[in-house]
């Protein structure tokens, strides 16, 4: 394990993205493991940049994200699949939509979409790198402390700590989702390399802890 402390936000992002754009550059046919959040932003931004000032052929990069919440539409301006959309893939409009996997949080069947998902990250294999971010309670994706190190991709019911956490990206915390689908940490360790950001003082004590 590696600590790096990069001075800001801006600097670690930048250091972040040019691992990505580097993986993606020696390596046209990686895997990526992506996430989301505010944690994020200034990462894809970075990566954009990056990805436009070389126009870099990613055709054949597959990507995955770690979560989405359950019962939101991917249309909606809170889920998952717009966030990625508005940060990284109409930024940046060369990546293979096939190739693009983000759970879909307003399936019919939420434990049946886990168990699809589960097994198309069984059979594309290890990522090459895995990114995440720590909420303030040390959630990673949504998996809360004391989930099962053997866990696989389910369905979360979501703690007051990270509900009222994430409320300040809704209108107000009813509107917050209260379950989400997420990738299982064996899923998450199965990655070649993880990159883990934090920043900020409420991340602190989530980052001694998980360091120690």
């Amino acid at each position: 394990m590696k600590v790096l402390n990069l001075g800001s936000k801006k600097q670690a992002s930048f250091y972040v993205a040019c691992e990505l754009y580097k993986e993606m550059a020696f390596n046209q046919h990686c895997k990526l493991g992506l996430a989301t959040g505010g944690t994020m932003t200034d990462l894809y931004e970075q990566l954009v940049k990056l990805l436009n000032k070389n126009q870099l052929n990613v055709d054949n990069v597959s990507t995955f994200n770690l979560d989405e919440y359950v019962g939101l539409t991917a249309s909606h301006p809170q889920s998952y699949h717009y966030y990625m959309d508005d940060m990284l893939f109409k930024q940046y409009p060369y990546f293979n939509r096939k190739n693009i996997h983000i759970p879909n949080g307003d399936a019919y069947d939420m434990n049946a979409e886990a168990s699809k998902y589960n097994d198309v990250l069984e059979q594309q294999g290890q990522r090459d790198i895995q990114i995440l971010g720590i909420g303030e309670n040390g959630h990673i994706g949504f998996n809360e402390p004391g989930t099962p190190f053997d866990s696989v991709t389910h369905i979360v019911d979501l703690t007051e700590s990270t509900i009222k956490a994430n409320s300040r990206y809704f209108e107000n915390e009813d509107d917050v989702p209260k379950q989400a689908i997420s990738m299982g940490l064996a899923n998450i360790l199965q990655a070649k390399r993880i990159i883990l950001l934090a920043f900020g003082e409420k991340k602190r004590a989530a980052i001694t802890h998980l360091l120690n």
